[in-house]
């Protein structure tokens, strides 16, 4: 975070006379008067002399920090203030007060003051630097020795603006749970959509191998509108007081220059930061609620993925004649990464809500919902699973909510009592409530039910299930649909039912690959383009990336959507039907040496590949010379 940043020649003044504390404060309010980022003049004044009143502004050396969390202000902003003659007043050090900086932060901000009380005070340590601002003669000095300072201190920051160039108009940044293809589909979309119209737009990409293309604190300052298409969550705090449109990942990918449109209107709202699940209107409710979820799901995945790729090695390494302990080895860090998948899903479901806070809480929800933990003894402990992991981290993440806004009034200096003591303890002890005498009970009952009525599921009723799963995967090309049969199938494989898995997996791979073979069996029926996307549209199906198939499907959903499904589920009928079993939740056809029946997997994924290629030649039309 830079300071210059949020400082303002027009809101500097130097050299000023003041006759108390209060009087200068002020003075600093008087600077932001009439400022875009200040709705009401008289309210922020007040909540400044409230936080006046806790005492603690002055810190030495000659400076004080008066500060405020306001509703009457949109976005951060900083003002400054020079004394001459200095004010003898009441500080740490005994040194009479020369120079004031004011931070005025939005009500709804979370800690984005304190981060700016800790860059002030760490820059003006340096009394020679002090020096040198409170001599500065003009305000505009003042703001470039503040921003030379902080380009010295960071070799690696981007220099100073000096040019009147805008920056981005836009900015962008795109996410979805796995990070992997709707993440980069969102991004191309959105910067295509701009390019058309002519605008410019960076893009931020939060993938799976990281963030690409960060958005900087000068983009961001400089853009006139930010459009977050995330279907998780990601890192909001630095937009406070811009305009912001917010969709899904596949929002953007249908309809991106929509999205454009909206930004560029005028009328997006402003966004004033904020906790979860503040709103009304139901519909930002349920898709607010889901990208916690999927923050969670998002983060389950690498684990669930990597236990089930070891465990399958340590079958294969078993059949293969290797050393018994080093199976062993594999078997048991497999095991040990399925037993951390819930812990780990409530654990980022809590932090995407509560932020911090919440993530121990949510965390001993999940572990306490892994093990089934109840007021009996430990003989009578069934897990209550995936959704006691669900209830536990939407639980721990709205506790420390309400925690932090009922505690909100304890004084600044007491602070640490509240974020090391208060909320930590209450909110676990809460959490341990909840799941060991409300939720672990009837759920864990619950999930035993449902394990025995899958194991006993045989003939009709099972190929039924892998049909239904594997459409279910076709439906939406990564979308909430395909996640939930996703995850049906990775707790089926917790609990070592490896064909249902099996299933999933087969009608995940499908629309890809039935849309390559199409293209090459009707070329007619497809444009040059589509045929030139064969090898990658084929790589995308053999890895198990269903969102390959988007593409296709965003140009003829009438069409291409009924194919698809009607394959996948073939596939996943057939996966069944053949006895095939998946022993590990992602890989595609990387997973085939262990693979149960590995022959009939590809029976499977051929039969349902071609069924998806003839429907599309059948209701595709020969397209115009």
């Amino acid at each position: 975070m830079r300071i210059a940043n949020y400082l303002r020649p027009e809101c500097v003044a130097l050299h000023q006379r003041a006759d108390s504390l209060e009087g200068a404060v002020q003075q600093l309010v008087a600077l932001l008067d009439g400022t875009e980022d200040l709705t009401d003049t008289a309210a922020f004044a007040a909540d400044v002399r409230a936080r006046l009143a806790l005492g603690g502004v002055c810190v030495g050396n000659g400076l004080a920090i008066p500060h405020a969390k306001s509703a009457s202000v949109k976005r951060l902003q900083l003002a400054a203030l020079t004394l001459d003659p200095p004010l003898a007043c009441d500080t740490p050090d005994g040194k009479p007060l020369q120079m004031l900086v004011m931070i005025a932060a939005p009500a709804e901000a979370n800690d984005l003051h304190v981060q700016v009380l800790a860059e002030l005070a760490t820059l003006f340590l340096d009394t020679d630097f002090c020096t040198h601002l409170r001599e500065s003669t003009t305000p505009e000095a003042f703001c470039r020795a503040v921003a030379e300072r902080e380009a010295q201190d960071d070799p690696a920051a981007p220099p100073p603006q000096t040019t009147d160039e805008p920056g981005y108009r836009l900015l962008g940044v795109t996410a979805c749970p796995t990070g992997i293809a709707h993440t980069y589909l969102a991004a191309e979309a959105l910067q295509r959509a701009a390019q058309t119209r002519g605008f410019s737009i960076k893009v931020e990409t939060n993938g799976a191998d990281g963030v690409g293309d960060a958005l900087t604190e000068e983009d961001i300052r400089a853009a006139d509108c930010i459009i977050v298409a995330a279907d998780r969550a990601v890192s909001m705090a630095r937009f406070v007081g811009k305009r912001l449109v917010y969709a899904s990942a596949g929002d953007a990918v249908r309809d991106a220059d929509a999205l454009l449109e909206k930004a560029v209107s005028g009328k997006a709202p402003i966004y004033h930061g904020g906790h979860a699940f503040r709103t009304s209107d139901l519909r930002e409710l349920g898709r607010e609620g889901y990208g916690h979820l999927m923050n969670g799901v998002s983060h389950m995945i690498p684990v669930v993925v990597a236990g089930g790729v070891i465990t399958a090695l340590s079958l294969l390494s078993q059949q293969l004649g290797l050393p018994a302990s080093w199976t062993m080895m594999m078997k048991n860090v497999g095991a040990a990464a399925f037993v951390m998948m819930y812990p780990v899903l409530a654990a980022f479901i809590a932090s995407s809500i509560g932020d911090r806070p919440a993530f121990m809480p949510g965390l001993l929800g999940g572990y306490l919902a892994q093990m089934g933990t109840t007021t009996l003894t430990n003989l009578s402990w069934i897990s209550s699973g995936f959704w006691g992991a669900l209830i536990g981290g939407f639980a721990a993440g709205l506790i420390v909510l309400l925690l932090n806004r009922l505690l909100d009034r304890i004084p600044q200096e007491l602070s640490h009592i509240r974020t090391g003591l208060l909320v930590p303890t209450c909110s676990l002890l809460f959490i341990g409530w909840l799941m060991l005498m409300i939720v672990n009970p009837p759920l864990g009952r619950f999930n035993r039910w449902m394990s025995l009525c899958l194991s006993k599921m045989q003939g009709g009723s099972r190929l039924l299930l892998g049909a239904l799963l594997g459409g279910m995967m076709a439906t939406d090309y990564g979308g909430p649909i395909n996640k939930a049969a996703y995850v049906s199938g990775t707790l089926a494989l917790v609990d070592l039912q490896y064909d249902l898995m099996a299933a999933v997996m087969a009608g995940g791979m499908v629309p890809p690959l039935g849309l390559a073979l199409a293209c090459m069996l009707f070329p007619t029926r497809f444009t040059a383009s589509e045929r030139r996307s064969v090898p990658q549209t084929a790589i995308m199906g053999l890895s198990f990336v269903t969102e390959g198939a988007l593409p296709f499907a965003l140009r003829d959903p009438l069409r291409v959507g009924p194919s698809c499904i009607a394959g996948s589920a073939l596939a996943g009928f057939l996966a069944i039907f053949l006895g095939c079993g998946c022993p590990a939740p992602h890989g595609g056809l990387f997973l085939l040496p262990v693979m149960g029946n590995s022959l009939g997997f590809l029976g499977a994924l051929l039969g349902g590949s071609l069924l998806a290629a003839l429907l599309l030649g059948l209701l595709k039309k020969p397209l115009k010379q």
